[in-house]
C-alpha cells in the first residue's frame, strides 16, 4: 500500500515540475516576445527620427555647384593627362550653409557625400569616439547614432588620414549604403569613384582608391606616421587590399579619407572606403 502511495505522490510530484516547466518557458517565451516586439518599436522610431532629422537638415543646408576656380587648387596633380583624376576635378562641388548648421550643432565639421550610396549627411566631431555611437545630430539618445570624425583627426588642416565612421544600419541610413561598394555594379561605374566633402573653410573632392571588407583591427585607423615610408607602406597596403584595381595612384604627397563601418551585426568585419584629395576650394 506505501509503495503505491509513494508512487502516485511521485507522479503528482513529476506533474508539478512539469508544469512548472512549462510556464516558465512560456513567462520566458512572452518575455522575449515583449522584448523583440519593443527593440523593433525603438528601431523603427529611431529610423523614422533619423529619416526625418536627415530630412530637414538636407533641404535647408546642401547644394551641389561648380567649383570657384580661381579660389581652387588640383592637389598633387598626376603627369599623366589621360588620368581619370583630370575628369574627377571637374565634378561640381557641395555648398553649405555652415552657419545655419552650426546653430543646430556646435560639433558640426563638415558635410559628406558618396556617389552611388545613400551618404549625404553632416559630419561632426567631438573629444571621443563613443558618443555619436546612439546619439543623433540634434543629440537626441538614438541607436542609428550618426556620422562622425574621428576625434584624433583636425578638421581645419587635414591629417594624412581623415576618419569618418558611422553605423551600418539595415535600412541604409548612416553607412548602411557603404556595403554597396562591395558589388560590382557600385564598383563598375566610374561615376562612383568620387567622395565630396565640404567643411566650414574648404570644398573638397577626393577620389577612391580602394575598397575592402576585412576583420575588425586598427591598422587602417592610423593617423600618425613616423616617416614617409612608413606612410607610403601604409598606402600600398591598403590600395593592395583593394576588391577593385582602381586606376587611382596614391604617394606619400597625398593626404587620404578613410569611411569605416561594421559589416556585420556582431562588428566583427569592417567595410572601408579609402579616397585621397584631389581638388580644394576655399570658402
Amino acid at each position: 500500500m506505501e509503495s503505491r502511495i509513494s508512487y502516485h505522490k511521485r507522479k503528482r510530484k513529476k506533474r508539478r515540475i512539469k508544469k512548472s516547466v512549462y510556464i516558465i518557458i512560456l513567462i520566458v517565451g512572452i518575455a522575449l516576445l515583449i522584448f523583440s516586439l519593443l527593440k523593433i518599436f525603438i528601431w523603427n522610431k529611431d529610423n523614422s527620427d533619423i529619416n526625418q532629422l536627415q530630412k530637414d537638415i538636407t533641404d535647408n543646408n546642401v547644394k551641389e555647384v561648380k567649383a570657384d576656380e580661381s579660389k581652387s587648387n588640383n592637389i598633387n596633380p598626376p603627369e599623366d593627362k589621360s588620368d581619370d583624376y583630370w575628369d574627377y576635378i571637374k565634378m561640381d562641388m557641395l555648398s553649405v550653409d555652415f552657419n545655419e548648421l552650426k546653430k543646430k550643432n556646435a560639433d558640426t565639421v563638415g558635410w559628406i557625400k558618396v556617389n552611388g550610396t545613400n551618404i549625404n549627411y553632416p559630419v561632426v566631431q567631438t573629444n571621443n569616439n563613443d558618443y555619436y555611437l546612439n546619439h543623433a545630430y540634434d543629440k537626441s539618445k538614438n541607436s542609428a547614432g550618426w556620422i562622425f570624425a574621428d576625434y584624433r583627426n583636425n578638421m581645419t588642416n587635414f591629417d594624412k588620414n581623415t576618419i569618418i565612421y558611422g553605423h551600418g544600419r539595415l535600412n541604409n541610413t548612416m553607412f548602411g549604403s557603404l556595403k554597396n561598394i562591395l558589388n560590382s555594379k557600385w564598383y563598375n561605374n566610374k561615376n562612383n569613384y568620387i567622395i565630396k566633402f565640404s567643411t566650414p573653410t574648404e570644398n573638397t573632392l577626393w577620389q577612391v582608391f580602394s575598397v575592402y571588407s576585412i576583420k575588425a583591427e586598427s591598422y587602417y585607423i592610423t593617423t600618425n606616421f613616423s616617416s614617409n615610408q612608413e606612410y607610403d607602406n601604409f598606402l600600398q597596403t591598403l590600395k593592395n587590399r583593394s576588391k577593385k584595381d582602381f586606376s587611382a595612384t596614391v604617394n606619400t604627397k597625398d593626404k587620404i579619407i578613410t569611411l569605416s563601418t561594421c559589416k556585420d551585426v556582431a562588428g566583427t568585419e569592417r567595410v572601408v572606403m579609402h579616397a585621397k584629395l584631389i581638388k580644394a576650394e576655399k570658402r
